[in-house]
């Protein structure tokens, strides 16, 4: 067999996998829209899918699930592909919007936001993603600038350090901020930080829409540049790459991502971590297959995440931060220990 066609296989393979991936996003997509306190068996939904439904079928439907649902895999795929630009750019398995204290910024300046505006209008929810990106940013150029070394460019372990501090700093913050909010707006920032997914109509899916489906086709055009940042600096500056400029377009893409996601999902930890690593061992390490399969694995593991959530303690289920945190946490040990090894 030539090179040539085991690469042709390779690919072959890959777009199987990929493929696969969005068919169990398509199956967990008809189970979560199934399932809830009101069942609606396939014949229901089918009906009320084509205008044939009852009047509380199609509320249930169209105004309370489908959002979230839609919400749940826009979040998944944003967050993964944060994640997976972070690993790439740090060239560190460890690196995650959460870990590096992106998510924490972003957490700050709504938490900032919502202390002096109200939250409830349309306006309001497009200036959300805004703030969060100011604080998500931010937050990153502090990491960028301690992590960053003379004649060395990153350092891959120094990153994930400054990102702990950090966010452990701006989560101290926060508390300060919290004090002053009224016993209404309190809760929902104590939901919010344990990753409890609070836009849930229509609004919310339009307003992050445009985050997603600008940022990710460009983050998949900077894939080749994902491959040579992985050779590591010297090499890619040898083949004509501006690898600083580089690295900070891709920052800004993935603090676009992250910061989007987080100002509607809340503190969802661990997906950019999980994601990427397990969309690495399906189908290698070629950004051009390793980025789609991050977003599909994302999308599928807080759409799957969100459904369990909300069936524990009907009917207001537990935030689907902590869900993804159980099966998130063990994970991030294990890679810990590997790193360590």
């Amino acid at each position: 067999m030539s090179i040539q066609q085991a690469n042709q296989k390779l690919v072959k393979k890959r777009l199987r996998i990929l493929a696969i991936l969005l068919a169990l996003i398509l199956l967990s997509f008809v189970v979560s829209i199934n399932l809830g306190q009101i069942y609606l068996d396939p014949v229901q939904l089918f009906k009320t899918l084509f205008g044939l439904g009852t009047a509380k079928e199609e509320l249930i439907l169209f105004e309370f699930r489908l959002p979230r649902i839609m919400i749940s895999i826009l979040i998944g795929m944003g967050l993964a592909v944060a994640g997976c630009i972070l690993q790439g750019v740090s060239r560190n398995e460890l690196a995650d919007p959460g870990i590096l204290g992106l998510n924490q910024g972003a957490g700050l300046m709504i938490v900032i936001y919502i202390s002096f505006f109200q939250t409830q209008t349309v306006n309001h929810l497009i200036a959300l993603p805004i703030a969060a990106f100011v604080g998500s940013a931010f937050t990153a150029f502090l990491v960028y600038v301690f992590s960053y070394r003379k004649n060395e460019g990153i350092d891959p372990t120094r990153m994930v350090l400054v990102g702990v501090g950090l966010a452990a700093a701006i989560s101290g913050a926060m508390i300060i901020f919290t004090v002053r909010l009224r016993p209404e707006e309190f809760q929902f920032i104590a939901k919010w930080l344990s990753g409890h997914i609070w836009g849930k109509d229509w609004n919310f899916v339009l307003v992050l829409l445009p985050w997603i489906l600008i940022l990710l086709p460009l983050a998949y055009s900077k894939a080749k540049i994902l491959d040579l940042l992985n050779l590591g600096d010297k090499l890619a500056v040898g083949l004509g790459l501006n690898i600083q400029r580089e690295r900070i377009y891709l920052l800004l893409i993935a603090v676009g991502l992250a910061a989007s996601c987080v100002s509607v999902s809340g503190m969802i930890a661990f997906v950019g971590l999980i994601a990427p690593h397990l969309a690495r061992r399906l189908v290698g390490s070629n950004h051009a297959f390793l980025i789609p399969g991050s977003a599909l694995i994302g999308a599928l593991l807080v759409l799957n995440a969100d459904t369990i959530a909300r069936m524990i303690l009907q009917p207001s289920g537990i935030p689907t931060g902590i869900v993804v945190a159980i099966l998130g946490a063990p994970y991030f040990v294990y890679l810990l220990i590997r790193v360590k090894g």
